[in-house]
C-alpha cells in the first residue's frame, strides 16, 4: 500500500500555519525535521524548540487530489509556499522506518513518559505510554497535544470517566487511563484513528477501559466527568453544544488545537455551558479549559 507525501521546506516562524494548513487538507500524519543540519541544544523547562530551517511533511491516503491540498495549503499558508512543495509517494514501509527516526521518549509534567515501540523507558518507574500512531495523527510532539498531556499528567483523575473527542492515535484517552481515570470513550470520524486507538490501547494493556466509537455511534445518555477535545477551532466551536451535553455538571472540558488568536472566539462559543478559566499557551498555540455549569433536572 502507498501514501502520498508533502513536504515543504519552511523557517520556524511560519511551521505552525504549514501545519495547521496540512491538517485542515486531511493530513494522516505531520513530522517535521531538520532542513540544515542544525543541532539543538538540550531545552529549558517547558521549552520545544525547533531548528531553523525545518521541512515539514504531510502523510496523505494514495487516493488524494494533490490539487486540492496545494489549494489549501495556498488558502492558510500562503501561495508562494504552496509552490515549493514536493509530492512523492511513499511506500508504507518506508514511511513507518521515517517516522520513528523522529519519535523518541518525550516526558509530560511530572509522571508522564510517551515511548515508541523499541525503546526502553527513561524512568521505569514512572507512568510509561507506549505508542505507535499507525496511521493517525497523535504522538505528542505537537503542541496541541503536548498541553493536553501536560494538564492530564497534572490531574487526579481517579474514577474518571472521559471522552477524547478526535482521539487520533488515541494518545489523551489511554493517558487519562493510565493516570488513573476508570474509563474513556475514543470517538473519530476516520476509521483508521478507531484502529491506532485499539492498537495502542492493547499495547498498554488498557483495552478494557477503551470504547472507540464514531461520532454517531455515541448514546445520548452518555455522561463523562471529563471530555478532552484536540481537534481545530472550527470543529470545536461547531461541536460546543454536543460536547456540552455529554459533560457532568462540574466536569472540565479541556479544548486545544486552537491557535492564540482563535481563542476568545472559542471561549465565548462555550461560555453558555461552561465557566471557562485560565488559558495556557505554547508556541501560539491555546489549551482552553472550563467547568460544566449546573444542567437541568
Amino acid at each position: 500500500m502507498s501514501w502520498l507525501q508533502f513536504s515543504i521546506q519552511t523557517d520556524k516562524h511560519q511551521a505552525e500555519t504549514v501545519e495547521q494548513a496540512l491538517e485542515s487538507a486531511g493530513a494522516l500524519s505531520i513530522t517535521t525535521s531538520d532542513a540544515a543540519d542544525q543541532p539543538l541544544l538540550e531545552p529549558g523547562p517547558g521549552e520545544t524548540p525547533l531548528w531553523d530551517q525545518l521541512v515539514i511533511t504531510g502523510l496523505f491516503a494514495a487516493d488524494t487530489l494533490p490539487e486540492m491540498v496545494l489549494e489549501k495549503v495556498a488558502k492558510i499558508a500562503g501561495t508562494e509556499l504552496a509552490q515549493q512543495i514536493q509530492i512523492e509517494t511513499l511506500a508504507d514501509q518506508e514511511w513507518t522506518r521515517s517516522w520513528m527516526e523522529h519519535f523518541e521518549p518525550m516526558p509530560f509534567g511530572k509522571r508522564l513518559w510517551v515511548c515508541p515501540q523499541g525503546f526502553e523507558p527513561p524512568d521505569p518507574d514512572a507512568v510509561n505510554m507506549r505508542l505507535d500512531p499507525g496511521l493517525a495523527f497523535g504522538t505528542g510532539t505537537h503542541p496541541t497535544t503536548s498541553l493536553c498531556l501536560q494538564w492530564l499528567d497534572g490531574q487526579h483523575l481517579q474514577g474518571y470517566k472521559v471522552l477524547d473527542y478526535g482521539c487520533g492515535s488515541g494518545i489523551l484517552a489511554i493517558a487519562a487511563v493510565l493516570l488513573g481515570a476508570e474509563s474513556a470513550l475514543a470517538v473519530d470520524n476516520d476509521e483508521q484513528a478507531l484502529i491506532a486507538t485499539r492498537d495502542n490501547a492493547s499495547k498498554n494493556k488498557v483495552e478494557h477501559q477503551i470504547n472507540t466509537y464514531f461520532p454517531d455511534e455515541i448514546d445520548e445518555a452518555v455522561r463523562v466527568d471529563l471530555c478532552v477535545a484536540n481537534i481545530l477551532a472550527g470543529p470545536i466551536m461547531s461541536l460546543a453544544s454536543r460536547l456540552a451535553h455529554h459533560v457532568n455538571s462540574g466536569g472540565s472540558i479541556i479544548l486545544s488545537g486552537i491557535l492564540e488568536e482563535q481563542a476568545e472566539e472559542v471561549r465565548l462559543c462555550y461560555q453558555a455551558w461552561f465557566n471557562m478559566g485560565t488559558t495556557i499557551s505554547q508556541e501560539g498555540w491555546v489549551l482552553l479549559q472550563g467547568v460544566r455549569n449546573e444542567q437541568p433536572a
